[in-house]
C-alpha cells in the first residue's frame, strides 16, 4: 500500500452486520438505495427523484427520515463519489458494475467518506457488505467491502 514517509495508515476494523436480519438503519439505507438505483436507472437528478419521492412513494410507507439524509449527504458528492470509485474500482469500470452494486458503492462512500460518523466507519461498511449480501450476487458483499475499505484507507493517506 502507498504511503507517505513518516505517515501511519490506520486500517478500519469491519464490523460484520448481523445475519439473521436486517435492522432498521440498514433498511434506511435499502430505501436510500432505492432511490439512488432508480435516479440512475432514469438517468435523471437523485434530488428531483427524491422530491418526487416525498410526494408520491411508490412503497406503502413513506420514506424515512434516515433514508433522506442519506440521499442528500449524497448528491452533493455525486461527482466525486463516482470518480473515486472509478478509480479506485481496480478494472471495473463504473458502467460495467451491476446496477445494484453500483447504488450500494455510491451510498457507502457517501457515507463513510462524507459522513459523521467516523467512529462507526467499520461497521458502516459491514452494513453495506450485508446489502450487498441481501440484494446483489455472490461476488458483491466482498467487492463492496473491498472497494468501500479501500476508500477509507485512501482517505486516511490524504487526510
Amino acid at each position: 500500500m502507498p504511503t507517505r514517509e513518516g505517515a501511519e495508515v490506520e486500517f478500519e476494523r469491519t464490523v460484520p452486520a448481523r445475519a439473521d436480519r436486517l435492522h432498521g438503519r440498514s433498511r434506511d439505507r435499502i430505501r436510500a438505495i432505492d432511490v439512488l438505483f432508480e435516479a440512475d436507472a432514469k438517468q435523471g437528478d437523485v434530488l428531483a427523484l427524491l422530491a418526487e419521492r416525498l410526494r408520491r412513494t411508490a412503497a406503502q410507507t413513506p420514506l424515512p427520515q434516515r433514508a433522506r439524509d442519506l440521499v442528500e449527504l449524497y448528491a452533493p458528492h455525486a461527482v466525486d463519489i463516482d470518480e473515486d470509485l472509478a478509480t479506485h474500482s481496480r478494472d471495473w469500470p463504473l458502467h460495467r458494475m451491476p446496477a445494484v452494486d453500483r447504488a450500494i458503492l455510491r451510498l457507502g462512500a457517501a457515507e463513510v467518506l462524507y459522513g459523521e460518523e467516523e467512529s462507526a466507519r467499520g461497521a458502516i461498511i459491514g452494513e453495506y457488505t450485508k446489502i450487498a449480501e441481501v440484494l446483489s450476487t455472490d461476488d458483491s458483499p466482498r467487492f463492496v467491502n473491498g472497494l468501500l475499505q479501500r476508500l477509507v484507507d485512501v482517505k486516511g493517506l490524504l487526510a
